[in-house]
């Protein structure tokens, strides 16, 4: 019997000593239950995605060492460890080692290089061609990365080159149900070959990207195994024997609603955490927006470390004043008001002369929300505290949105999340703890810029919004197409206009968490000078 350990673990990029510590630790544990091979996630040594510190000569060098350390530390158990490798030639791979007995007895190159979506490998990585086949344990396994199972290839050639098992590392980027994916274009590997696989995936976050680890194995009949939580770092035990895994790790895959939510608050702790922020602040409305980015915040980092401030104008209802205090009590958060009426009136003296004549517009409520963007980033200059934007997918696909107002600040929450699954998440996280108020769940989302206003005075509604958005942007429908799905040619029209126009505020747009298909973050690159127009 072969007994594997999965290290689905919280690598961060370019922490070589910690990543190196971490993998020791995992090896440690996994040699206390008994595990004869410890198996790690793609590129585990260095953190995924490098991105371009795979274009420094030195970097390749400093993980040569890192390897070697890795290689001396650890003995009576096989690792199975991803890390960039630079040949003699000077060809770079995204590659496996096997170390066993202090030493790198065999070398897998990986060789599907994805360059789509979030992925550019063929920047960085030249192909593999050969298939790796190792026996630990007296078991022949078969060592795949990631990419390589997505497609018939480098699965079946392991297969055909003896391989009785398949040891996968992975560093896959979730989107909602992103799981199933993977199920399924394994399911076809091992069907095709009838090889049984350990599927190790990472965990964590790596700025936009969030790794939901969900680390799973299937046996020759494509039946689920094993299976590791969502989101969590997890050492799982997998036993091979007689041909046949088994495992008494199997968690349950969570609801869509849990998924994201869970996404986002990994993703908001990990970019905080890796990047050294005391804490972070964000500017609260009464809206849905900013208590989901509120709830989310305290989630992540713990109500100590968060802060969050109301910058009320004339324009702010009592009712958004009233619920933003409610909610900060129910999260024990601090919480400060600093009314903008005074800078308004400021800005009005020094800028009447310049607007003598001209009817107020939009003009004047984007300097509302530049003054609040100044304050916000005051204070975080001052305490170091890292501010949180709160714009959605929806608002930022068409622009509804402030340069340097609204989004001032440094990470983007539910940058990917539309406006429809907003109400849904915040439903969720009340079914854990009531701790927004029914108001801003139920009234009508307004920026309160001007007196009256609601969002769906100047944009459509939010179910035809974000059917649009998610036809157009992720699917890259055809406004055509789109028009006969049944969606209103009006609001199409509108809408697909002022998505192609609101490009140069993206571009400079905080980064923010990836939990669609598609984000407008790395997978999204339309040039902002652009005189293409879609037909109708």
């Amino acid at each position: 019997m072969l007994r594997i350990a999965v290290a689905q673990f919280n690598a961060t990029v370019g922490d070589l000593a910690g990543n190196v510590e971490r993998i020791i630790q995992c090896a440690a544990e996994a040699r206390a239950r008994g595990a004869q091979v410890l198996l790690t996630p793609e590129l585990a040594l260095c953190g995924y995605p490098p991105e371009d510190l795979l274009l420094r000569p030195d970097f390749y060098r400093a993980c040569d060492r890192a390897l070697a350390e890795l290689a001396g530390r650890v003995g009576d158990i096989a690792l199975v460890v991803g890390h960039p490798l630079e040949d003699a030639d000077g060809l770079r791979y995204n590659a496996a080692s096997v170390i066993e007995n202090g030493r790198c007895t065999v070398v897998y190159r990986k060789h599907r290089r994805p360059n789509h979506d979030v992925f550019d490998e063929c920047r960085y990585f030249a192909a593999g061609d050969a298939p790796c086949v190792v026996t630990l344990g007296g078991v022949r396994c078969g060592i795949n990365i990631c990419a390589d199972i997505w497609e018939a290839g480098p699965y079946e050639a392991a297969a055909a080159a003896g391989a009785e098992l398949m040891l996968l590392l992975n560093a896959s980027p979730c989107h909602l149900e992103k799981h199933h994916d993977r199920h399924r274009a394994l399911a076809e590997r091992v069907a095709a070959s009838g090889v049984a696989a350990i599927y190790c995936n990472l965990v964590g976050g790596q700025d936009e990207l969030v790794f939901d680890g969900a680390s799973f194995a299937l046996d020759a009949s494509q039946s689920m195994r094993m299976r590791l939580p969502q989101f969590e770092e997890a050492l799982g035990i997998v036993d091979f024997h007689a041909g046949q895994l088994r495992s008494a790790d199997l968690a349950p895959a969570l609801p869509p609603e849990a998924e994201a939510y869970q996404a986002l608050v990994l993703g908001v702790r990990d970019y905080v955490g890796k990047c050294g922020f005391p804490g972070v602040i964000l500017g609260l409305s009464g809206g849905i927006d900013s208590a989901l980015t509120l709830c989310v915040a305290v989630d992540a980092l713990g109500a100590e470390r968060v802060r969050a401030v109301m910058m009320p104008s004339p324009y702010t209802a009592q009712m958004s004043l009233d619920d933003a205090r409610d909610m900060t009590r129910r999260l024990a958060v601090r919480y400060d008001e600093i009314a903008i009426a005074p800078a308004m009136q400021t800005y009005a003296v020094l800028l009447g002369p310049q607007f003598a004549g001209l009817e107020e517009d939009a003009t004047e409520e984007n300097i509302q929300a530049r003054i609040r963007g100044n304050l916000l980033m005051a204070l975080s200059n001052k305490t170091g505290a890292l501010v949180l934007t709160a714009g959605n997918k929806s608002e930022t696909a068409v622009g509804y949105c402030t340069l340097y107002g609204d989004m001032a600040g440094g990470f983007a929450v539910i940058k990917d999340v539309y406006k429809t699954l907003v109400y849904r998440l915040a439903r969720y996280r009340n079914s854990l703890s009531p701790v927004i108020p029914d108001n801003i769940i139920d009234r009508p989302p307004s920026a309160e810029l001007r007196p009256g206003q609601v969002d769906q005075d100047s944009l459509p509604p939010y179910e035809v919004l974000d059917a649009i958005v998610r036809a157009y942007m992720e699917e890259d429908r055809s406004p055509r197409e789109i028009i006969a799905a049944g969606l209103p040619q009006e609001a199409v029209r509108r809408v697909v206009r002022l998505l192609r126009g609101a490009e140069y505020k993206r571009r400079q747009a905080p980064i923010g968490i990836r939990i669609t298909p598609r984000a407008f973050g790395k997978d999204w690159r339309y040039p902002v000078t652009n005189r293409y127009r879609d037909e109708f």
